[in-house]
C-alpha cells in the first residue's frame, strides 16, 4: 500500500552565484540535508545576470543535487528602485533588471513559472502592492528571517488575509545566522522523484504549508508561540542595538 512522506523545503536561499552570499551550492546543499530539508529553493540576486548567466546556475544546482536534496534553481527580482522583491522559480527566460513588476509578472506566467513576493515589510513594499498582481502571484511570505528576525510580518500577514494568497516563510539566507526553523513543507508520494516539475505544480497549486518551530507558520501568530516569538525579537534587536552603539 503506497502513502506518502512528508518533506522540508527551505526557501529564499542565496549562494556565491549572488554579489552578497559566500556559500557555494555544494555547501548549502550539505548544510541543508543536515539539518532535515530535501529541497533548497534557490534565489540569486538578478544584480549582474543574463541569460547565460541563468543557464549556468541551472547547471550547477543540478550539480550539486543529489537523491538526498534537490537544489532548485531560482530567481529574486528587484523593482527599479530596490522595493519591491519577487521570487521567481522556473525554467524562465531571463526577465532582466529593475524590471516594472507587472511586467515581470505576466512573463513568469507566460513562460509558466511561478513568483513569490518577498519580505512585504522591507521598505513597505506592501504598500506597492496593486491588484492586477495578485492573480499571477503564487505566494506571499509571512516571514522573513533576514527582515522579520524572529517572529511573523504584521503587514504579510494583513496581505495574506486582503489578498488570498498563501502564506510562505523564507529563510533569506545569506549567512550562518540566518539558519532558522522555518520551513515550506509538502506531502509526496511514496517513491516519486522530486523534480523541479513537481515542486512547480506544487506551489502553483498551493499545496506548499510554512511552518515554523514545527507549527503552520500561519497559525503561529496566535497564541503563546507567537506572543513568545515578539518578545524574543524585541529582546534580541534592543541588544543589537546597544551593540552596534559601542
Amino acid at each position: 500500500m503506497s502513502g506518502k512522506q512528508g518533506i522540508r523545503i527551505a526557501s529564499h536561499v542565496h549562494s556565491d552565484w549572488s554579489y552578497d552570499a559566500k556559500w557555494t551550492l555544494e555547501e548549502l546543499a550539505s548544510a541543508f540535508v543536515k539539518r532535515g530539508y530535501r529541497v533548497v529553493l534557490m534565489t540569486e540576486h538578478d544584480k549582474g545576470y543574463d541569460e547565460q548567466r541563468r543557464q549556468d546556475h541551472r547547471a550547477a544546482c543540478a550539480r550539486a543535487s543529489s537523491d538526498q536534496i534537490l537544489m532548485m534553481p531560482g530567481i529574486e527580482y528587484s523593482d527599479a528602485d530596490n522595493t519591491v522583491h519577487v521570487l521567481v522559480w522556473g525554467d524562465v527566460p531571463f526577465a532582466g533588471e529593475g524590471v516594472p513588476t507587472l511586467e515581470l509578472l505576466k512573463h513568469v506566467a507566460e513562460h509558466k513559472g511561478v513568483a513569490v513576493l518577498a519580505h512585504p515589510t522591507r521598505k513597505n513594499a506592501w504598500r506597492r502592492v496593486k491588484p492586477e498582481w495578485i492573480k499571477l502571484l503564487a505566494g506571499v511570505e509571512l516571514w522573513n528571517r533576514k527582515s522579520d528576525g524572529w517572529c511573523i510580518s504584521t503587514d504579510g500577514a494583513n496581505l495574506i488575509a486582503e489578498t488570498g494568497l498563501a502564506a510562505w516563510v523564507g529563510l533569506d539566507f545569506h549567512r550562518s545566522r540566518q539558519f532558522f526553523p522555518l520551513a515550506m513543507t509538502m506531502q509526496l508520494e511514496d517513491g516519486v522523484s522530486l523534480t523541479e516539475s513537481i515542486m512547480i505544480e506544487a506551489i502553483r497549486e498551493g499545496t506548499v504549508v510554512p511552518k515554523a518551530l514545527g507549527v503552520r507558520a500561519d497559525q503561529f501568530e496566535a497564541g503563546f508561540l507567537g506572543a513568545a516569538s515578539r518578545f524574543a525579537d524585541k529582546a534580541r534587536r534592543s541588544v543589537l542595538r546597544m551593540i552596534r552603539r559601542k
